[in-house]
Formats: structure tokens, C-alpha cells, sequence
């Protein structure tokens, strides 16, 4: 991957509805070994996909979550979490941690009783969950749109 390739990235990671013509005017090439550039990247899977970034509020889920959640330690208790937490649209990401807690989860709802329901119906019953700490966002300072392009 060269500086030319980096910049491609970085564009399309600020506006990924880009003109393969207005890319290629950014990045100083002519429109033609542009797109083949974009397609090699993509092919490669350094350009997973594109999407649109949505604003939760306008979806009634502005009231977001951390959730650390501990889980039994044993194989099948983890997988069978995971899978479930894969199934619920309120969760928005999810990660297995090294050490404690075991996982986080960003949960997205529309307000704090919708928080309490998700917590006493959904999140305490999967399975293989020993404890859970919850912290609300007060405020996004920086958002996981894109990664540093060096």
C-alpha cells in the first residue's frame, strides 16, 4: 500500500459517496487506474463496505450504554452469549475484552426506562452473564467512523 492508496482511504472514509471522478481529482490520478486502485482495495479487503452513518436520535435510540458484563469463563457459556448478543438490534457493538471485564457492549435505546426493561429482560438473562456494570454516555466526543490513515 503506497501514499496514493492512503489517500484514496482517507477520502472515502470522510465521504464514501465520492465520484470515482472526484476521487481521482483529490488524489491526483485520471479516473481510469483510480478505480482500479479502489477495486484492488476492495478485492483485497482493505474496503470492507460502505454505509450510511445514521443519527441514533433520529431513530428513537439517542439514550446509549456502556455495559461491561462478566461472563462465566468457560467455552460454552461465552458462545452461547456471543450468540445471543449478536441477535439483539440494541446492542450496537460488542467486543470480548482480555481480562476483566470479559465483554463490553455499546447498547443503544430510546430512553432510561427503555435501559431498565432492556437490562431486566435481555441483558441479566443471557446466558452465562455473572455481572453487569452499566455507564450511561453523557456526551460523544469523538466517534469510530474512521481509522488514522498513515
Amino acid at each position: 500500500m503506497d501514499a496514493i492508496d492512503r489517500a484514496i482511504l482517507r477520502e472515502l472514509q470522510a465521504d464514501g459517496r465520492l465520484t470515482n471522478q472526484e476521487l481521482a481529482a483529490r488524489v491526483g490520478l485520471t479516473p481510469s487506474p483510480c478505480l482500479r486502485r479502489v477495486r484492488q482495495l476492495e478485492e483485497d479487503g482493505v474496503i470492507r463496505g460502505y454505509r450510511a452513518v445514521v443519527d441514533p436520535t433520529a431513530l428513537g435510540r439517542g439514550f446509549e450504554v456502556f455495559a461491561s458484563v462478566e461472563v462465566h469463563r468457560d467455552r460454552d457459556s461465552v458462545a452461547a452469549f456471543e450468540s445471543q448478543v449478536q441477535r439483539i438490534p440494541d446492542v450496537i457493538e460488542a467486543y470480548r475484552l482480555y481480562g476483566a471485564p470479559g465483554s463490553l457492549l455499546r447498547i443503544a435505546v430510546a430512553d432510561s426506562e427503555a435501559f431498565e426493561r432492556f437490562w431486566t429482560d435481555k441483558l441479566i438473562a443471557l446466558p452465562g452473564v455473572s455481572d453487569v456494570n452499566s455507564q450511561m454516555i453523557m456526551k460523544r466526543i469523538k466517534s469510530p467512523e474512521g481509522l488514522p490513515i498513515d
